[in-house]
């Protein structure tokens, strides 16, 4: 028992000598002067030209659906009369059964010649009618005359002479109708007849559209719409680079050129529509892909020339539109005003003038008059890390140490 008491007393007697006899640890204050190692960028003020960047869907500028004028049997179908078929224009696409036609327009040339043959007998008996009248003398008054001379048989056979001509010419109109031609240079999207169909007027025999030229519907916000430079008699519209990185690659382009705007917005996403022409959309004149109709296509419309701006990469402007610039060795936070921003650059048309060094590196601590050194400069003395120590930490002797170890 006395001796487990002694244990304790002893055990507690070390722990309190040690905590009377350990260092104390007092706060050292020091402070740290150092420039930040930046990189820069001198910006001049310059005209430019943005870029707009959007979406854009591939549509044909001349698109029809053929139809016949005329009805009967389909008889041959051209071979380039087929889905994804290239005809030039003039080249025959079907032909339907003539036979028909060519037995109306030879009954129409009969009656037109009985009618001329009537028309011959008639004028010889108006000449005698005419003669017979001379020797009457004018005995015979006027309305008697004109029954005299056959006036009203003549007009009537005129009538029926006007008639049968016009017959004869609808009869090879309709027989020229029976053979169907390719009104443009197109491509065939679709066909919906073949060989032994039965057509009449309104159905539909094919879709066709135009390879002159193909349309870009690109949707701008109505914000940019005044940068962009729309056709007019005096000038062309602005060159929009089309991209479909999915079908040509991400190296390859196309160019068209903005022709008009569209007048009303997307119903789905409030966007204005401006039209974009694009000539040999499938490349048959050169050597460039070809456009695929209703593809999404990513656009690039060059804008109109801004004057007089500062043109800076996005991610160099900071929130609220500030600018970090290194002058005199400081960072100083300049508000901007941004004219236009682009997918790539800012437009900054005031904050920033000629020589100004723009900071393109990252800083850890941002406020006005923070030291700034350009990583290719060369240190200063007054640029070295200093610590001024105002207080030191209280130790023990080593001897004090060495007998807490030895405890």
């Amino acid at each position: 028992m006395f001796l487990c008491l002694a244990i304790l007393a002893g055990s507690a007697a070390g722990v309190w000598w040690i905590y009377q006899t350990e260092p104390e640890a007092k706060q050292i204050n020091a402070k740290r002067k150092s420039a930040a190692l930046v990189e820069t960028i001198v910006v001049e003020r310059a005209t430019y030209s943005p870029n707009l960047v959007v979406l854009g869907t591939v549509r044909p500028a001349q698109d029809i659906v053929l139809s016949p004028r005329i009805r009967g049997q389909v008889l041959e179908l051209a071979p380039s009369f087929a889905p994804g078929g290239m005809v030039r224009k003039g080249d025959l696409l079907m032909q339907i059964d003539p036979a028909d036609f060519e037995n109306t327009v030879s009954i129409r040339k009969s009656e037109l010649e009985q009618v001329e043959a009537d028309w011959e007998i008639e004028s010889g008996r108006k000449k005698l009618a005419k003669q017979e009248l001379d020797l009457l003398g004018d005995s015979i008054g006027k309305v008697n005359a004109a029954l005299v001379l056959r006036e009203p048989q003549s007009a009537s056979l005129l009538s029926r002479l006007s008639a049968a001509k016009a017959a004869v010419e609808r009869a090879i109109l309709d027989l020229d109708r029976t053979e169907i031609f390719a009104p443009f240079d197109a491509q065939i999207l679709d066909r919906s007849v073949n060989v032994g169909s039965q057509v009449e007027p309104g159905d539909e025999l094919g879709q066709l559209v135009g390879i002159d030229q193909y349309w870009v519907m690109a949707a701008v916000p109505i914000r940019n719409l005044r940068w962009v430079r729309f056709s007019s008699d005096e000038r062309h519209g602005s060159e929009a680079t089309l991209h479909n990185p999915d079908a040509w690659g991400h190296e390859v382009q196309r160019v068209g050129r903005v022709e008009r705007m569209i007048g009303s917005l997307d119903e789905e996403t409030r966007l204005a529509r401006v039209l974009v022409v694009v000539e040999d959309p499938l490349g048959l004149e050169s050597d460039v892909p070809p456009l695929i109709l209703d593809s999404l296509l990513k656009v690039e419309i060059a804008g109109k020339e801004i004057d007089d701006v500062v043109r800076l990469h996005r991610e160099y402007v900071h929130d609220g539109d500030t600018v970090w610039v290194m002058k005199e060795g400081e960072l100083e936070i300049r508000d901007t005003v941004i004219e236009f921003r682009d997918p790539e650059y800012a437009y900054i048309s005031s904050g920033l003038e000629d020589g100004d060094e723009v900071v393109t590196t990252t800083l850890a601590t941002v406020a006005n008059g923070v030291k700034l050194r350009k990583v290719d400069a060369p240190a200063k003395a007054e640029d070295a890390e200093t610590v001024d120590v105002e207080s030191e930490t209280a130790t023990e002797s080593d001897d004090n140490e060495s007998a807490e170890a030895s405890e």
